[in-house]
């Protein structure tokens, strides 16, 4: 904080989470990266630096595309442990555009908070039937266990911090926690966010199984 003001930093945009707004000193999450994002949140407020902070929900790019892919372009099967309630993916493109927009005139929304999510919030049922419009192909969603699937991620040699961090998302997904809304991207950028099936098509080549022969 000391060298940003001896610098004369006119902004500092903060990139948290959207699960912090639901966290105090007394409620939390069993994430060691979400109570990261707190604290950080707690001592910039007492750095006296100009804050501002945008908390994204999910990526499009992580659950979806990077943890996802390799399932639904061998198996056809949108296979994650999120059970069967809403969550509404945002794309880190999104998000890039929307800190652009503050760090172009930021003296307007120095401590500010925006809460970025995505075009929509429902359930897995409804993104693989996506897929499937987008892909041409029938997608299944199909609910894996929480431990067959932290095994995997460890066994891609996932860092044991990301793979507590994203087990915890798994298991707030599947309490409803991820069922939220807001209008903030649009109020910053104008533009609505990228939906499930614009980013499919974007991506499609990496959800669709190889045609070459050996």
């Amino acid at each position: 904080a000391a060298v940003a003001r001896h610098h004369g930093v006119e902004a500092f945009v903060n990139m948290s989470q959207m699960t912090v707004t639901q966290m105090s000193i007394t409620e939390t999450t069993a994430s060691p990266q979400h109570k990261l994002h707190w604290l950080a949140e707690q001592a910039l407020a007492w750095s006296g630096l100009p804050i501002v902070t945008v908390r994204p929900t999910v990526f499009l790019e992580g659950f979806f595309l990077r943890l996802a892919a390799a399932g639904i372009r061998d198996s056809d099967e949108l296979a994650l442990p999120m059970g069967n309630s809403k969550t509404s993916p945002i794309s880190a493109v999104d998000v890039a555009r929307a800190v652009c927009v503050i760090l172009d005139d930021p003296a307007s929304h120095i401590g500010q908070i925006y809460n970025l999510t995505g075009f929509e919030s429902a359930d897995l049922e409804h993104y693989a039937r996506i897929f499937s419009e987008a892909l041409g192909r029938t997608i299944r969603y199909r609910h894996v266990p929480l431990s067959g699937w932290t095994d995997s991620l460890r066994e891609f040699a996932v860092p044991a911090h990301l793979v507590h961090h994203l087990a915890v998302m798994a298991e707030l997904h599947v309490q409803g926690r991820y069922d939220r809304i807001s209008d903030d991207l649009l109020k910053l950028t104008g533009r609505t966010p990228t939906s499930l099936y614009d980013f499919v098509k974007l991506h499609a080549a990496e959800f669709t199984r190889s045609t070459a022969t050996a």
